[in-house]
């Protein structure tokens, strides 16, 4: 089986199912497992660089005139055809993620030879759906026994999230998705902190946000602030944490006169539809209750916000 994986949180997927070695082409930004993905070809690349912006002007360049109608990534059709993969993974929930499903199924199409690779789009919104997408790479991939059974062991992960934190004082919860302008992180997150025993604010389970107020982020007088910036690394949120420390009444926040704003590794953990949520799960468990789930949790994972 030769497989393409044109979605960071699919290569997760690969990997949970013991696949990796089958990976022979992933996106410019598929980082996990390190090792095991430094060497697979990467057939996509952006039409920015993300390290050389801010988190407004990367705002401007996703949302702006030039990238209306069209995908932020560019797929080498070319590479793609040389690596004459049998299954492509790819996406259809947000063309600021990866390449958008319609571009990778016109580059399927001209595919030469061959009756072309099968396409799996997921389409993941809440936490049920991120590991159902699990049996459903894995019906594809021809192991649906070890997909199925890793769902279960994920699931049990959560269970135990859960019953560590049931009965104790929830927290009420605003996570940061974006630094500028604000944006709430939606989807499966809302779900996440709800499973380490927290009450989300400003987002529900499976929505698809939209940019908000600071005003309201005041309004909502929480008590814990969670920073996981969509797809930047813990450093590279720091560098920018002075886009929340200094707005007006931040120190004012009861989550942060408690100490209690983090800086999460978000494309580990949170922005990413894979399996590693079920992690993300159990740091905020030590996050909101100091309750250890899992493996002790790092400062790479969670540090506390010091303005």
């Amino acid at each position: 089986m030769r497989i393409v994986s044109l979605l960071p949180a699919a290569t997760d997927i690969v990997a949970e199912l013991g696949l990796i070695g089958d990976l022979v082409g992933r996106t410019h930004e598929c980082d996990w497992p390190p090792r095991d993905v430094e060497a697979v070809p990467v057939v996509t690349a952006a039409q920015f660089s993300a390290d050389a912006l801010s988190s407004r002007e990367i705002s401007d360049a996703v949302g702006g005139a030039a990238h209306s109608g069209s995908s932020l990534y560019t797929l080498d059709t070319a590479a793609l055809t040389e690596l004459a993969p049998d299954v492509v993974l790819t996406q259809d929930v947000c063309d600021v993620c990866a390449v958008s499903y319609s571009g990778v199924s016109r580059a399927v199409r001209v595919l030469d030879g061959g009756p072309g690779p099968r396409v799996l789009s997921l389409e993941p919104r809440t936490l049920g759906d991120v590991l159902d997408c699990l049996v459903r790479v894995g019906a594809l991939l021809g192991v649906p026994e070890r997909a199925e059974q890793r769902r279960s062991e994920l699931r049990e992960r959560l269970a135990k999230v859960e019953r560590l934190t049931a009965g104790l004082p929830r927290p009420r919860v605003v996570a940061v998705e974006w630094l500028d302008p604000l944006w709430p992180a939606g989807h499966w997150v809302p779900e996440q902190i709800a499973c380490a025993g927290g009450q989300p604010l400003l987002a529900s389970p499976g929505e698809h946000t939209k940019p908000m107020e600071w005003d309201a982020v005041r309004a909502a007088r929480p008590d814990v602030v969670l920073v996981m910036p969509c797809g930047f690394a813990p450093e590279r949120t720091l560098q920018e944490s002075d886009l929340l420390t200094s707005l007006p009444g931040w120190d004012d926040l009861p989550a942060v006169r408690r100490g209690e704003a983090w800086i999460l590794d978000g494309p580990a953990y949170f922005n990413r539809p894979g399996p590693r949520v079920v992690r993300g799960a159990e740091v905020l468990a030590h996050v909101l209750h100091s309750v250890r789930a899992g493996e002790p949790v790092t400062p790479q994972e969670a540090r506390r916000l010091r303005a």
